[in-house]
Order: C-alpha cells, then sequence, then structure tokens
C-alpha cells in the first residue's frame, strides 16, 4: 500500500512573533461588534451612574469638611463599578470562548503553536484595552459630573491621591475582572457556561449567600461572601483617604466572622486571577483545540 501525501496547508512554516500575535489580537478585538457595544455601555454606564449620583448629592455646605467631600466624590463616581463590572465579564468570556464556538482558535494555534504566546495575548490585549476604556469611562463620568456637583455644594481636589487613586482604581477593576472572566472562558471553552459562572461567582453567589447569612446567621457564609472575587475587588476602587476612618485589624472577631483590610482584599484578588489563569493555561496547553 502507498502512503498517500497531505497536501501543504498555506499556514505552514507560518509563525507569527508575540508582536504579530499582539497585534492580531487587536485587530480582533476591535473588529467585533459585540466588543464594541461592550466598552460602549461600560462609558455610558460610569457617566450616567455618576451623573444620577451627583444629582442626589445636595449634601454639600460649608460645614462639610474637605476629606468628606473627597469621599462623596470618588465614592459616587465608583458606584456604577458594580454595573459595569458584569459587562466586563460578558466581554472577557466571550474574547476566548467565541474563538472555540467559531473553530477560529484553530487557525490562531496554527499561527502560534506554543499556543501559550497566543493566550497571553489575548489576556494582554484585552486587559490594557480594558484599563484604558475605563480610564476613558471615569473621564467622562467626571465631565458630566463635575458641574453638578459644584451647583450642589460639593467641591473636589482632583489632584489629592485619595481622590485620584479610587477612580483610576475602579478601571483597573474593571480590567482584572475582564482578565478573570477571560481565564473562565478558556476553562470552559463555552460562551453561555463561562458568561453564567462568571456572573455567578462575581454577582449572584455574593448575593446568596449573604441571604444565606441573614437567616441562619451562619459565619461561614459570611466568611465566604467575604473572600469572592466581587467582594475582595471592590477594594481597588474603596476610599481610604482622610475621613475614611481607621483600617480594620485583619482576623475573625469573637464571632467567628473574618476581617479584611484593603491589602489582604487586594491579595485574595490577586490570587483569584492568578489561580484562573494558571488553571486555563494549563488547559489550553493540554487539550486539543
Amino acid at each position: 500500500m502507498t502512503a498517500t501525501a497531505l497536501a501543504p496547508s498555506p499556514l505552514d512554516g507560518i509563525r507569527l512573533s508575540f508582536s504579530g500575535l499582539l497585534r492580531s489580537e487587536w485587530i480582533k478585538l476591535r473588529s467585533l461588534r459585540s466588543t464594541v457595544w461592550c466598552y460602549v455601555l461600560i462609558v455610558l454606564a460610569t457617566a450616567g451612574f455618576g451623573m444620577l449620583m451627583a444629582l442626589s448629592a445636595n449634601l454639600g455646605d460649608d460645614s462639610l469638611p474637605q476629606a468628606a467631600q473627597n469621599n462623596i466624590v470618588a465614592q459616587y463616581l465608583t458606584i456604577g463599578g458594580n454595573f459595569t463590572g458584569l459587562i466586563a465579564a460578558v466581554l472577557g468570556v466571550l474574547v476566548i470562548s467565541g474563538e472555540y464556538t467559531t473553530g477560529m482558535i484553530r487557525t490562531t494555534y496554527t499561527a502560534a503553536p506554543g499556543r501559550l504566546s497566543a493566550y497571553t495575548a489575548k489576556a494582554l490585549v484585552l486587559t490594557v484595552v480594558t484599563f484604558i476604556v475605563g480610564l476613558i469611562s471615569i473621564a467622562a463620568a467626571l465631565a458630566v459630573s463635575l458641574p453638578i456637583f459644584t451647583l450642589n455644594g460639593v467641591a473636589t481636589e482632583l489632584s489629592n491621591p485619595d481622590v485620584l487613586v479610587p477612580l483610576i482604581g475602579s478601571a483597573g477593576y474593571l480590567a482584572l475582572i475582564a482578565l478573570l472572566s477571560f481565564s473562565l472562558g478558556a476553562i470552559l471553552r463555552n460562551s453561555a457556561g463561562g458568561i453564567a459562572t462568571a456572573v455567578s461567582l462575581l454577582f449572584v453567589l455574593p448575593v446568596g449567600i449573604n441571604i444565606v447569612y441573614s437567616f441562619t446567621g451562619a459565619a461561614w457564609a459570611a466568611n465566604i461572601a467575604n473572600i469572592l472575587p466581587g467582594t475582595v475587588g471592590a477594594a481597588m476602587f474603596a476610599y481610604t483617604g482622610e475621613g475614611s476612618g481607621p483600617a480594620p485589624t485583619p482576623g475573625f472577631d469573637s464571632d467567628g466572622l473574618l476581617t479584611l483590610d484593603q491589602p489582604w482584599m487586594l491579595g485574595i484578588f490577586a490570587a483569584w486571577i492568578v489561580i484562573g489563569l494558571v488553571v486555563g493555561a494549563i488547559l489550553t496547553k493540554r487539550r486539543d483545540a
């Protein structure tokens, strides 16, 4: 029997450099309508929530300390993060799961047979672009809300790090939520399953566990809720400047309830992301496309 040689593929021998992969992933990201709409919704929602909160901020007067006014502005402009984080989570899953659904992932891995370089490029482009869009959304929120704050007697010091850090941190929160959801999409390889898992982990599960705690008073329920990524991630845009009160002491109180300060919350949030990315990378490397 004579073996028949396979016809060479036009892609045989073509390998993209990492910079080429970054450009490729950038083209993919901005070419998808779902991506564009997700980013537009993030900007509109952040600006909209900021404006609505500014309209309700009839709290400023001569007796209100400047630190308290800074606190108001920082909290009101970042409160939309609970909603925009949901959009970022959906986007993060779709960036990777969509290619498995369409089969385009095979072409990607043909150009990057090591797979991890493509995986890293996707994650990096998603994170950077989402962070930039997060900054744009905060700028839009400032543009529409600061005049309203001023009319309501609430002034802020935008050059004050106590205000700037939470605002920038809210953009970082969106980027990292998208990155964590990206890892879930890589693990599950299914858009519906990845989105359901991300939304449940970040938003549904904390509410459900808190309901359990409110009815049972079980410390374990409250402690689980305190270490979920949506809870600890909120530390990125928490106001910790003057007037915010003393930082809590990490540990368990007499009722067995876990208390975390900002560094611990950020550390746990980072652990969630690292674990998700590592598991996603291992499965990407080992499984068939």
